[in-house]
């Protein structure tokens, strides 16, 4: 078993391939260190002097939310982007162990323990916001009661039950966590969750298991052990259980303080615990890259290519054989079906654009809203009208998409290709990854839906006009009328994605 070693504060050690790279790194902003140790939080809960300190380091944020590359920069601070993904992305694990006094402090102020009496008055729910489980004999106890979380007695299981409290998706009620991972959705295009965990002394919440994720957990209060093993399943798509007799001895093993950060690829086995003499562990895991693999990309967009390639290749309209489908051995088809691939291949080497079906519309409409304060109105249109010698910009360029796509509304067998831009500025941050069944409805009583705006394909080059510059005259947008330039201008501005300057 290989553990992490200590980092002196000179500088970052570089260990072999099979470790982690482990940093500590001294405090830029010259806080000095506080006394008294994380390990008694349950004395804290009842300091108010120390709550004080933590919600003032809170509106000190250590993060630098000026842009997504900016805020990822800092997430991982110190190592440096480029690194992360030339050693570590989908390859194998980076521990970051922190000595700073004031970004504990950031990270504690993400999620408390002392956080779920206030949250409970909102009215939780088992199953749905919080569940209960500790680890028994290799598997996960789920000791969940029906209904709404009552706080005393979620506080009763997790004092004498030594269970572990799972707090569903935190986003949707702090506001911190609501920035971080709507610009971390921004950096990676793609869904980004997160669950805290609290695990009192002496207990396991979970077995060893592998997700189907690429995780990023960050320590909140107190100190958790963690073992990490050799995946069975390298980049998993799903989600399992692994027994302690089939996974081996850990690869790495080592205990997280506040402030530290971990990242593992999905399909690392993990387990972790809770070690005697720390009253309880609080971590956030931070969560993305769910069922967003090539393989994923190619069942969304090779239907599209087919339907396309098919519309000019009379060799994809020729029939299948016979009795194809009742055939047992399909060998004679195969290869024909490789050198019709072959033919998509040589099609694709000399396309431009790549039809997505589903992926690009799931993300966009599943997202965080931008984060503009939880006390912001709704998004409206303000300034200036648009008019034809306007120059106008796009705003929150990371949050929109175009697409190409039959037409939805015309129902008729020969659907026209129209423009679609879908945004996600009036999505809805109380729903974030908490399900996205169809008769999902809001508090209004509307089902969930796709915000944006639909064109005749004649307005795609304009609309790219105006994603890939700065700034734009409306009067030099390509498109044949000013009427039809001020009309894409003004459905933009409606729906808040540009504005007049």
């Amino acid at each position: 078993m290989k553990e992490v070693s200590r980092i002196s504060r000179q500088g970052p050690v570089f260990e072999s391939a099979t470790k982690m790279y482990s940093f500590e790194y001294p405090n830029y902003w010259n806080m000095p260190k506080k006394g008294g140790k994380h390990a008694e939080m349950g004395k804290e809960m009842q300091a108010q002097c120390k709550r004080a300190k933590v919600e003032e380091a809170c509106s000190l944020s250590v993060m630098n939310f000026e842009n997504p590359d900016s805020l990822f920069g800092s997430f991982i601070s110190p190592i440096k982007q480029e690194m992360f993904f030339r050693e570590y992305w989908e390859q194998k694990p980076l521990l970051v162990q922190r000595n700073d006094p004031l970004l504990a402090a950031y990270y504690q102020s993400l999620f408390q323990l002392s956080d779920l009496k206030e949250l409970c008055s909102q009215g939780l729910y088992y199953g749905q916001d919080i569940n209960i489980c500790r680890c028994v004999n290799g598997k996960k106890k789920v000791l969940n009661k029906e209904g709404k979380v009552n706080y005393m007695q979620l506080k009763k299981d997790f004092d004498q039950k030594k269970a572990t409290i799972q707090f569903h998706q935190p986003q949707r009620f702090k506001e911190e966590l609501w920035k971080i991972q709507e610009k971390l959705e921004c950096y990676f295009g793609s869904l980004v969750g997160s669950n805290v965990y609290i695990t009192p002394q002496g207990s396991q919440g979970l077995p060893p298991h592998y997700d189907d994720v690429e995780v990023f957990i960050l320590q909140l209060e107190g100190k958790k052990h963690w073992r990490l093993y050799k995946p069975t399943v390298h980049l998993a798509r799903e989600y399992n259980v692994e027994s302690e007799d089939r996974i081996g001895n850990p690869t790495h093993e080592f205990t997280l303080k506040p402030g530290d950060l971990l990242y593992f690829p999905r399909g690392t086995i993990h387990q972790a615990d809770t070690p005697l003499g720390i009253s309880y562990s609080t971590h956030v895991t931070i969560s993305t890259y769910q069922n967003n693999s090539w393989g994923d990309f190619l069942l969304d967009a090779i239907p599209g290519l087919v339907f396309d390639s098919a519309k000019e290749d009379v060799v994809l309209r020729t029939s299948i054989p016979r009795q194809l489908l009742m055939q047992v051995d399909t060998a004679d088809s195969t290869k024909k079906l490789s050198s019709l691939l072959r033919r998509l291949a040589d099609r694709l080497e000399n396309t431009r654009e790549l039809r997505s079906s589903d992926m690009k519309k799931d993300f966009i409409m599943n997202r965080l809203p931008p984060c503009l304060g939880c006390d912001s109105d709704p998004l409206t249109p303000g300034g200036k009208l648009p008019k034809i010698d306007s120059k106008i910009r796009l705003q929150f360029r990371d949050h929109a998409i175009i697409t190409v796509e039959p037409d939805q509304e015309n129902s008729d067998e020969i659907r026209r290709d129209m423009v679609y831009v879908y945004h996600s500025l009036k999505n809805r941050r109380e729903t974030h990854m908490m399900g996205r069944e169809d008769d999902t409805t809001s508090e209004e009583g509307t089902s969930q839906q796709t915000h944006g705006l639909r064109f005749p394909l004649s307005y795609l080059d304009a609309l790219k006009q105006i994603w890939s510059s700065s700034t734009v005259n409306v009067k030099e947008l390509n498109l044949i009328s000013d009427e039809e330039k001020e009309n894409l201008a003004l459905s933009l501005w409606t729906e808040c994605l540009i504005e007049v300057i």
